[in-house]
């Protein structure tokens, strides 16, 4: 019993561990908002904000129809004047231009959300806590840096929404070296208001994050769905198996 319990308490602390050997900011847990509604603002926010300088070449627009949508409804608000419905999802922007103007050329996002995976956590939990973890920075090119990314190249595309933000540090000292000076992140001040609530800005974002990780894999819910039909297929024929086992040696006792 005392061994079962130090068992668990050792396989509680696993995630804790993996995200202390790997260091950095800590992941927050995105929420889990995989419904229509949401995956269709998702999308709205993806399009009208990220596709400007990111691609998603693994993606059709007329996919968009898995979420409800028609192809006049994608037409009429999703897309911009020179697409077309069954087109790729890309940007306009040029390579050279992204990496003179940003430092280095802007990542494809069609699988970001599974890219990011990591022992920290789930690509959708770092793509939350990323999105939200813009502040202020006038001593970075775009004006704007980020907790989960240091020195990052992205600027803060939803700033209007979130609003403008300080980091704040303290300087504490090390506890494994007392002539050390750690400069520890406290907290964030918020400069100026957005157009949204933080509470509306945390959901517009856990939308956004939703669409990226179903678009990192439009089928999961078909694939899903499939799975539990086989599962429960198996167990039905397990049972069967089972019941012809059992009369078959009873008949030969």
């Amino acid at each position: 019993m005392k061994f079962a319990k130090k068992l668990i308490a050792v396989l509680a602390l696993v995630p804790g561990l993996a995200f202390a050997a790997e260091g950095g900011f800590p992941l927050e847990r995105a929420p889990d908002r995989h419904d229509l509604s949401s995956l269709q603002n998702g999308a709205k926010l993806f399009i009208n904000h990220c596709l400007n300088c990111h691609s998603a070449s693994s993606m059709r627009y007329n996919r968009l129809r898995d979420l409800g949508l028609t192809e006049k409804q994608i037409q009429d608000n999703l897309l911009f004047s020179q697409d077309k419905v069954g087109g790729m999802m890309t940007t306009a922007m040029r390579p050279d231009d992204a990496k003179a103007w940003f430092g280095a050329v802007p990542p494809d996002l069609s699988v970001i959300a599974r890219a990011k995976s990591s022992p920290s956590g789930t690509g959708a939990d770092y793509l939350y806590t990323y999105l939200r973890t813009f502040y202020k920075d006038d001593a970075r090119p775009t004006g704007w840096n980020n907790m989960v990314v240091p020195n990052v190249a992205m600027p803060h595309v939803m700033w209007q929404q979130q609003g403008i933000r300080q980091a704040k540090f303290a300087d504490e000292k090390d506890p494994h070296d007392a002539g050390k000076t750690i400069h520890k992140f406290v907290g964030f001040e918020q400069v100026s208001p957005g157009t949204m609530t933080q509470q509306e800005f945390d959901t517009a974002t856990a939308d956004l994050v939703a669409y990226l990780s179903w678009m990192a894999e439009p089928a999961q819910g078909q694939r899903k769905k499939l799975g539990v039909i086989v599962l429960i297929f198996l167990s039905i024929f397990a049972f069967l198996a089972w019941r012809l086992n059992e009369s078959y040696w009873k008949e030969v006792k």
